[in-house]
């Protein structure tokens, strides 16, 4: 029986890893929309620009309109060809070369917004690797402002004012009681077919220097809307409306209704995504894709 998922190297491609990072503000998320403005749709076009040819990438972790990114990770598979090509001689080998290549197009496909994107690492990909799937985790950051806070206006952008002030204690409280495997279905907005079964790893509050809140979440995937609600719901217990038990409560019941408020999409960034060695990597990819067979293309990790 034929492989279902051969390897880029047994269809004589060079998979190659992108580090990404992005200002999410004025992208309507990173997946291709027809229409819209889209992280993956402006690097895709830049590629493209050069390869003279349609290019896909494969993303660790696709995010929503107005969310940021400093540690995202896509692969892209390239000919033997393609690859021979970027080479510029001993002072400037194929990554670095094709990393240059992406951030020039990306500057004249974006224009005024140059820089919104930035390629920050190329490098060709260890066997068996996938961007998606030989992922360990995915982890998440968030910044509140809340009432005792100093207000930096020159942050209000990756920054979510809230008029409250809000209980630490109480919010990492109820956040601790989540930590593990567990069915995140009031947390997320489902997808037909698709589970919402997670593991969540870290899930903590803290106060900076400034007094503003930082929320820190970690987790093998995010289902869609996850962390946005999970915050939001964090809010309702920081402020008292809500005990710390209740986030718990309604993770075991399974409950959607009224107070599951989304928090603003703007102060949320993707910080950081983990893969095993480099040894362990395929065996990654074959157990992630088992256990996420009928998920949709990519997590939505909101």
């Amino acid at each position: 029986m034929p492989n279902p998922h051969p390897s880029p190297e047994e269809l004589g491609l060079v998979r190659v890893r992108l580090d990404i990072a992005y200002d999410g503000g004025p992208f309507s998320g990173w997946a291709v929309q027809p229409g819209r403005l889209t992280v993956q749709g402006c690097i895709e076009d830049a590629l493209g620009l050069f390869l003279r040819r349609p290019a896909r990438l494969t993303v660790a972790g696709r995010t929503d309109a107005g969310v940021h990114a400093r540690g995202q990770v896509a692969h892209v598979d390239l000919t033997q060809e393609e690859w021979g090509a970027l080479n510029r001689g001993p002072s400037v080998e194929q990554s670095l070369a094709l990393q240059r290549r992406i951030n020039g197009a990306l500057g004249r496909i974006l224009g005024d917004l140059h820089g919104a994107v930035q390629i920050v690492a190329v490098q060709r990909a260890h066997e068996g690797f996938d961007a998606r799937f030989s992922a360990l985790w995915r982890r998440y950051s968030y910044r509140i402002a809340d009432a005792e806070a100093h207000r930096d206006p020159l942050a209000r952008a990756q920054t979510l004012w809230f008029n409250d002030e809000l209980d630490v204690d109480r919010m990492n409280a109820g956040a601790a009681e989540l930590l593990g495997l567990g069915d995140f279905k009031a947390f997320a907005k489902p997808r037909e077919g698709s589970t919402t079964i997670r593991t969540l790893l870290n899930f903590n509050f803290t106060r900076q220097d400034d007094g503003v809140i930082k929320l820190n979440i970690q987790a093998d995937a995010f289902c869609h809307n996850m962390v946005r609600a999970l915050t939001g719901a964090a809010l309702r217990v920081g402020r008292g409306v809500e005990g710390p038990h209740w986030m718990r409560e309604r993770l075991l019941a399974g409950v959607r209704d009224a107070k599951s408020v989304l928090a603003s999409a703007h102060p949320l960034v993707f910080e950081e995504v983990s893969y095993p060695d480099a040894a362990e990597l395929h065996e990654r990819a074959q157990l992630t894709r088992a256990l996420r067979v009928h998920d949709s293309p990519t997590d939505a990790p909101l």
